[in-house]
């Protein structure tokens, strides 16, 4: 059986060569690299399962090599662990946002190593029997076409990737790489005005897919698509989606239904912007998230101001009063980030 082969990023040969040691000892293969573009080199080909990287380092420093094995679609989805110095820790969000998947603080013990480190395999694992599961219910979409087993056999041979709350999946004006499936979690796209607001433009949860509109037109990304919370992607390459669609007439006449429902709800949108009070907005705003959710007496919508701003297109202050305004009336309740709703029916009505 192969054993877990794991690269080491540390300029420090005492802190490189006891980590390696500590790792050898727990039966892992491992791999070392004394500056970044030595490990950026050596991910690439060796594929390694499991990578630590020190920040601060001669040639290339961390976040540089963390944006450029992001950008290869063999070395983006490995579990990243930063190694940080203490004084380095309010750095860490920076990291985050860039899709690190962990960080260890020096000096740390071989308990924290260790845990660390299968802690992110056992995610990695559980993130591949639910990509697995989430193939067979492609079947649904895509029933009775010809062109199924050929879709399933491209997200088959895709690896899934993982995003962090409020990381960026693509900005708008990126040239189109291709269409993206949530395979877990959920995604927002919006839109910057000039002034700086944003207005939220979709919403995708699980099986999901966005970006279908800019690959069909071959276009630059329209809007920007940031994580609304940890979630986890797949990325069909334009290629391949190209050759489907051509191909395959049902798929790519399924992908056309999903685009002529996604402009349905835009013009929606737009109405309700142009007529509706910020009343009604909100209500149907909170009716909309409601759907996407499972169906009970009571629903929790985990979801901030700024983002309910941007979906109903009114200012985050607007947003607190109407809330508030509901809350008295008995139809939601609110824990900090979090909006309980009480009574949909009332939501539903104040929204037709």
């Amino acid at each position: 059986m192969k054993k877990t082969l794991i690269l080491i990023i540390e300029d420090n040969d005492d802190i490189r060569e006891s980590t390696a040691e500590i790792l050898q000892l727990a039966n892992y293969d491992v791999l070392q690299a004394v500056n970044g573009r030595t490990g950026v080199d050596l991910a690439m080909s060796h594929l390694p399962d499991v990578i630590l990287c020190d920040i601060m380092m001669p040639e290339l420093d961390g976040y540089g090599v963390l944006y450029l094995l992001h950008k290869n679609e063999q070395t983006a989805t490995i579990p990243f662990i930063f190694l940080t110095a203490k004084a380095e820790r309010v750095d860490m969000r920076k990291g985050m946002e860039m899709g690190a998947d962990d960080y260890l603080t020096k000096p740390f013990d071989d308990v924290e190593l260790l845990n660390a480190i299968e802690s992110r395999l056992s995610k990695r694992d559980k993130q591949q029997i639910f990509y697995s599961q989430s193939l067979e219910k492609l079947s649904v979409l895509f029933s009775n076409t010809s062109g199924l087993q050929e879709l399933e056999k491209i997200i088959a041979a895709r690896k899934v990737r993982g995003v962090k709350k409020r990381q960026v999946v693509y900005y708008e004006g990126d040239n189109v790489s291709g269409v993206y499936l949530v395979m877990n979690g959920k995604v927002k796209t919006f839109k910057l005005s000039e002034d700086g607001r944003e207005l939220l433009t979709g919403m995708y949860g699980t099986e999901d897919y966005f970006g279908i509109t800019s690959l069909l037109l071959n276009a630059p990304y329209k809007e920007t698509a940031e994580a609304l919370e940890d979630s986890t992607v797949c990325m069909l390459p334009k290629d391949l989606m190209d050759d489907l669609l051509s191909r395959f007439p049902d798929v790519a006449r399924q992908f056309i239904q999903l685009i002529s429902t996604n402009l349905q709800d835009k013009e929606e949108q737009l109405l309700q912007l142009a007529y509706h009070s910020v009343r009604k907005r909100m209500a149907e705003v909170l009716a909309r998230l409601c759907k996407q959710e499972e169906q009970g007496l009571e629903l929790v919508l985990r979801v901030s101001r700024d983002n309910l701003a941007a979906m109903a297109g009114m200012a985050t202050e607007t947003v607190s009063r109407i809330l508030s305004d509901f809350k008295d009336e008995g139809i939601i309740e609110r824990k900090g980030s979090q909006i309980i709703v009480l009574d949909q029916l009332k939501l539903q009505h104040m929204k037709n």
